[in-house]
């Protein structure tokens, strides 16, 4: 049976953030391509920035739900009994609907731009999830654990999506950190393992040799997900990604033992090797970055699935400050382009 919120968060609005993310390696933790070559281990390596974004839970009208998020012109409110999950807010509806509450709004708020493929749309959803639990558990329900909010999001975003969604998203906004995920999806219990690569002293080490930088185009990934997805099943690019994968673990390597130059030249032959089988993926004004990052000697690479959004670059410190300056420059005719300010974030959900 569906119930209110209204009256509980009249008295308490509950808040829950969450981290969005950088990878390497990303399409590899879809089940399409990952469950079928288990044999070569599918690897994901992802850094979460403390760009969070937050969900705000306040009272609304009984029977009714209402969301809104920073970005988007349009706020969305539906009745309990018709919550419309084939919009664009129906990602997080469905969340409500499962949990079964009405008379209560949704705010989402996010540090880092829309569509700019640092994985918002899951990072949000995990930050409602969390405070949906928050909810229920002051109801009475038990509180989800990390891992119960991690398989709710993934299945709920595969659900409503209608499939092809990987799981790098939501595991870097539940957990924070930098990470090492190998996606063992044909096991039951155990569909990925997480390698914790840096601790906080590596990840202060790290996010002084980050740079990320948003192009001002924004990205959808379903559906270059798909094509790319469609190329490996034929069989005709799957040689490439093998070898895509190959690198992510010795990249893997690389960052566990600090070694900043390896890492770097590794992103560099991945992103190589992206350039043959996903050329979609940078557009111009990111190719340009891409070309200038490896001209300072730092590695750089589209987050997501590119096509837009956003681009990150990894180097030593001195090359890294000199392409923050180059960046700059490229980037400051471009509308809404601009260098975001961040480092790594140890916290996942919360």
């Amino acid at each position: 049976m569906a119930e209110s919120l209204k009256r509980l968060l009249t008295q308490h609005p509950v808040e829950a953030s969450a981290p969005c993310r950088i990878d390497s390696g990303g399409t590899w933790d879809i089940k399409a391509m990952a469950l079928p070559l288990a044999g070569v281990n599918p690897t994901t390596v992802n850094i979460a920035l403390n760009l969070r974004t937050s969900v705000v839970l306040t009272p609304y009208e009984d029977g009714r739900v209402r969301i809104s998020s920073e970005g988007f012109s349009k706020d969305e409110d539906a009745s309990i009994d018709r919550l419309p999950l084939d919009v664009p807010f129906g990602l997080f509806y469905a969340a409500v609907s499962y949990f079964g509450f009405h008379g209560l709004e949704v705010r989402i708020r996010s540090q880092s731009p829309v569509k700019s493929a640092l994985g918002g749309s899951s990072t949000a959803l995990v930050a409602l999830i969390k405070a949906l639990s928050k909810m229920s558990a002051s109801l009475g329900s038990k509180n989800l654990s990390a891992m119960e909010i991690l398989h709710l999001a993934y299945h709920l975003e595969d659900g409503i999506s209608g499939g092809n969604c990987g799981l790098q998203d939501q595991a870097a906004a539940v957990y924070g950190g930098v990470n090492q995920w190998k996606w063992n999806y044909g096991r039951q219990t155990a569909p990925f393992e997480r390698h914790a690569l840096l601790g906080k002293e590596g990840q202060k080490e790290l996010s002084g040799r980050l740079l990320v930088a948003y192009s001002g185009e924004t990205h959808v990934s379903s559906k270059t997900n798909r094509d790319w997805i469609k190329d490996f099943l034929s069989g005709r690019t799957r040689a490439g990604w093998i070898k895509v994968n190959e690198i992510v673990h010795s990249l893997a390597r690389a960052v566990k033992k600090m070694n900043w130059k390896q890492a770097a030249g590794l992103l560099r032959e991945e992103v190589a090797l992206r350039r043959e089988l996903t050329p979609e993926a940078l557009i111009p004004i990111t190719e340009r970055l891409v070309d200038q990052a490896e001209h300072e000697g730092c590695g750089a690479r589209f987050a997501g699935a590119g096509a837009g959004g956003s681009i990150w670059a990894l180097g030593e410190k001195k090359n890294i400050e000199r392409l923050r300056k180059t960046w700059r420059d490229t980037l400051a005719p471009v509308k809404g382009a601009m260098i975001l300010d961040c480092a790594v974030e140890p916290e996942g959900v919360k």
